[in-house]
């Protein structure tokens, strides 16, 4: 068995805090945990485990609420961070005890079993073990440590850590979970965010050496995790999806709890909602404080990934499985704890039943955009990203040359976090608007909302940065506070005219457009038509629509739905979209992307649903179905990023993720299926496309370290160089 790595000399720094001296393990470093070489031999003291943050390159930070979320929703991109070498901490918020029974609902013997709920918790956490362990080491049964951290003063929470892997680390925080996916329960971290009660109790896992606190209030929670966000330093936050799709009826119990505890209904799990929304009240707070390592955040789609195509292919999907083989104790291995080693509620069904939708399919909550990047008035190109939950930008000091600086903050405030994503349009004169969403938390007697917002340039800086007014807000296009959290993110699209068209999904799961000649003067929210028959259970479209205007000024909308992709084209320039004839596509696996067809209409790229492969898809004639050509595989998921070249051949460039998580380009025309090159580095978000002052194509895309990298062909249509990280500026440029 590996021993546990060597103490180091503490240090005491500013805030009394406890550290300790950097020990190099590899390609990146980490302050080693006190204690012996096993759970047993865990210390009592406050634990040194703590990366040197300032010193490694990339930091992964997960936060789910139950010992399977990760497993679940965040693979296949947990898995590369755990297997990139860099520090990779899941947090889990709760104790995950349910009924206290270790056995799958219909078995025979789960009525006769023995309730116990600190069993059944310590069984999960080792089941998350299990399959942090599988991931890093191939061995679901290496070995781990078990210290106490102490986040805040005298609230300590289990920090386990991989012996063979000690930047593989599980915090257990331990709160008691709601026990019920939607039934409104007092005692559960949403009683506690909304103020059904003023503090939430601990449960802690059978056989734990860690004297948890009695109980959290709801500040102390958010403090909690502001300080493991200190901890770790992330540059990636990965947390579940904090405003999750609406159940389709009222259930009886919301409609009959008490009032502080009533409202909508929705399809995922309340302790899923309760801890992304926590998390965004920390990073809120954290972010407040300062200046901050830059760094990213999704938000996973939780249950609802069963009501939606699955993105995974069937390799990615067999992953799944044997992850959840692991976590679920399929091999009933032996692991030292009378506990139990894993979850025996998904044994090995992981696959089955219920939660089929959720292993093969990830979903963002943010579809991303490939359109972050657009060039400026004198030529040079300028992309925009969300970090630390405001925008920032990067430009090229020279007009299709680089190399690219930043990032500044040239875009203020918005009164509040924006979430991860952004939109640029470049208007007919060359400014730009840009277009993100804001969510307001419920806190300072404000109600919890969601608003489209955008901010117009008004200049360039001495320092050849653009500058940019104050956010304005485009409202929702549904009224009710509640309502608005679901509102879907903006597509734009800019007419001759200079018309801006933004489209957003609403709460029912149809499409709304505003549209403003120079981005101003907007026209209220208009819903689109959908098709007719009995209405869909759940909410037509999700989420990954499209718009674009083509060459004769007729807007198109493009939307994923649950068995076909839906296409709406304005009659003529400046009217209303209507949806057109089936176009007899199959399902999308991924959002849709828009591109000029090269001619005068459009083409549609995307995932074809279950196989990941990617599928170039135009109107085929007066029929209305559309022809499709697939590309080779590629692997991967989520959305790809096309843009239509102008200039002769009007070749089209895209990018994809591929299986490990690395952008992948193509600069050949729609017609070549073999057009993927050779792949770059790992990635966020979307890559963004467009094209640079001599008519090249250029990708760029927000690297792990939460630095903009970019990539241009030699010539246009040619194949892509080599990837380059921005500069990063002396002054101006921090987070």
């Amino acid at each position: 068995m590996p021993s546990s790595p060597p103490r180091r000399r503490l240090l005491r720094v500013a805030g009394g805090g406890l550290v300790a001296a950097p020990l190099a393990y590899g390609g990146w470093q980490w302050l080693a945990p006190r204690g012996g070489s096993g759970d047993s031999a865990s210390s009592t003291g406050t634990t040194t485990g703590k990366p040197a943050s300032d010193s490694a390159d990339q930091a992964y930070l997960h936060v789910i609420a139950h010992a399977d979320d990760s497993i679940y929703f965040m693979n296949p991109d947990l898995e590369q961070s755990i297997r990139s070498g860099s520090l990779s901490v899941t947090v889990c918020m709760t104790s995950g005890e349910s009924d206290g029974r270790n056995a799958p609902g219909k078995s025979s013997h789960f009525k006769t079993m023995r309730t116990d709920r600190p069993g059944f918790a310590r069984a999960r956490i080792n089941g998350l073990r299990a399959a942090n362990a599988l991931m890093a080491t191939g061995d679901d049964n290496s070995p781990w440590t078990v210290e106490p951290v102490e986040l805040l003063p005298g609230f300590r929470s289990e920090l386990h850590y991989l012996q063979a892997a000690p930047h593989v680390q599980l915090i257990y925080m331990g709160l008691c979970e709601a026990r019920y996916v939607s039934v409104p329960r007092p005692v559960s971290m949403r009683g506690l965010w909304l103020g059904a009660i003023k503090e939430l109790p601990t449960l802690p896992g059978t056989g734990s050496t860690v004297r948890m606190p009695r109980a959290y209030t709801r500040d102390q929670i958010i403090d909690a995790l502001v300080a493991t966000i200190a901890r770790v330093n992330p540059t990636v936050i990965r947390t579940l999806d904090p405003t999750p799709m609406h159940a389709p009826r009222e259930t009886v119990a919301m409609m009959s709890a008490p009032t502080i505890l009533r409202g909508l209904s929705y399809l995922d799990h309340q302790d899923h909602t309760s801890s992304a929304q926590f998390m965004q009240a920390a990073m809120e707070r954290y972010w407040g404080g300062g200046t901050r390592r830059a760094a990213s955040v999704s938000n996973y789609v939780g249950y609802p990934t069963n009501y939606t195509p699955p993105s995974l292919d069937a390799a990615t999907t067999r992953r799944n499985s044997q992850l959840l083989n692991a976590y679920g104790w399929a091999d009933h291995r032996d692991c030292g704890d009378p506990a139990g080693c894993g979850d025996l509620k998904v044994g090995p069904n992981g696959l089955k039943g219920g939660g089929a939708g959720w292993a093969r399919g990830t979903r963002t909550r943010a579809p991303g955009t490939s359109r972050w990047v657009a060039p400026l008035k004198d030529g040079r190109l300028a992309a925009f990203a969300v970090l630390n939950g405001a925008v920032r930008c990067w430009v090229e000091q020279a007009a299709g040359k680089g190399p690219w600086v930043g990032p500044f903050d040239a875009v203020g405030s918005a009164g509040g976090p924006v979430e991860p994503q952004v939109e640029v349009v470049r208007h007919p004169d060359g400014t730009l608007q840009l277009f993100a969403v804001r969510t307001v938390l419920p806190f300072g007697g404000r109600k919890h909302h969601k608003e489209l917002v955008c901010v117009s340039q008004v200049g360039v800086g001495a320092d050849g940065v653009p500058t940019f007014g104050a956010w304005s807000s485009l409202g929702a296009p549904d009224t009710a506070a509640e309502k608005t959290l679901e509102t879907g993110f903006p597509a734009t699209a800019v007419g001759p005219d200079g018309t801006v068209h933004v489209v957003a999904r609403n709460w029912a799961g149809d499409i709304a457009l505003r549209s403003g000649r120079g981005g101003k003067g907007w026209s209220p929210w208009r819903l689109l038509d959908h098709p007719g028959g009995k209405p869909p259970l759940h909410p037509l479209v999700v989420e990954g629509i499209d718009a674009l205007v083509d060459r004769s000024g007729r807007l198109h909308v493009v939307a994923p739905i649950a068995k076909t992709v839906l296409h709406w084209m304005s009659p003529a320039p400046g009217e209303l979209p209507a949806l057109t004839a089936p176009t007899g596509l199959t399902p999308s696996g991924s959002a849709v992307s828009l591109a000029a067809d090269g001619k005068s209409g459009v083409c549609a790229v995307y995932r074809q649903a279950g196989t990941a492969q990617v599928a170039v898809a135009s109107p085929a004639g007066p029929s209305g179905l559309w022809k499709v050509e697939r590309r080779a595989p590629v692997g991967g998921y989520g959305r790809i990023a096309v843009s239509r070249l102008t200039g002769n051949g009007t070749p089209m460039v895209l990018a994809a993720r591929d299986d490990q998580g690395r952008v992948v380009p193509s600069s050949h025309d729609s017609a070549r299926p073999d057009g993927w090159e050779a792949p770059g580095l790992p990635f966020v978000g979307i890559p963004g496309v467009t094209q640079d002052a001599a008519g090249r194509g250029v990708l760029v895309v927000l690297g792990t370290d939460g630095q903009l990298y970019a990539a241009r062909q030699s010539r246009p249509g040619a194949r892509f160089g080599e990837w380059g990280a921005a500069v990063r500026e002396s002054a101006g440029s921090r987070v």
